[in-house]
């Protein structure tokens, strides 16, 4: 190993994807204070809820993928949406072994209020750029997560 090497430091504040985690914590939890307390879920319930608002109908293996959350995060959103009646779930008609995911009209009409909420919670974040930084942001974040 070179001597650079053994004396490298990791400087948790300037080191990208902790900024970067930090960052989305701090805007997830701002955000979810909207809506867990009026609603009674969490970050990873509204992210199932927001899947299945865009996308009626889903298996839980395709909210891992779109979500980017880890399978027994989901399984745990899943049920306990299931159990405060926001979700239903049904066999797959195909595949006996998987369940498909849909909101129920408790479901819907939680999705349907959080939207403005959440829109508004981006619009105002966003308020603190300019256009073209706004612009510069989304090359910056496509980027990213391509290299990623």
């Amino acid at each position: 190993m070179a001597k650079a090497e053994q004396t490298a430091r990791l400087v948790l504040e300037t080191f990208l994807p902790y900024r970067l985690s930090v960052m989305t914590n701090r805007i997830s939890g701002a955000l979810s204070r909207h809506y867990a307390e009026r609603f009674g879920i969490g970050i990873p319930e509204w992210r199932v809820i927001a899947n299945l608002g865009r996308q009626p109908e889903m298996s839980a293996n395709e909210v891992v993928e779109r979500s980017a959350m880890d399978k027994v995060t989901v399984s745990r959103a899943v049920a306990a949406l299931e159990q405060k009646g926001l979700l239903l779930r049904s066999r797959d008609s195909g595949d006996k072994r998987k369940s498909q995911l849909r909101l129920s009209p408790r479901g819907e009409a939680v999705y349907a209020e959080i939207v403005p909420l959440a829109l508004g919670f981006e619009r105002d974040l966003l308020a603190q750029l300019t256009p073209e930084e706004r612009a510069v942001l989304e090359r910056v974040i496509d980027k990213l997560t391509g290299a990623a």
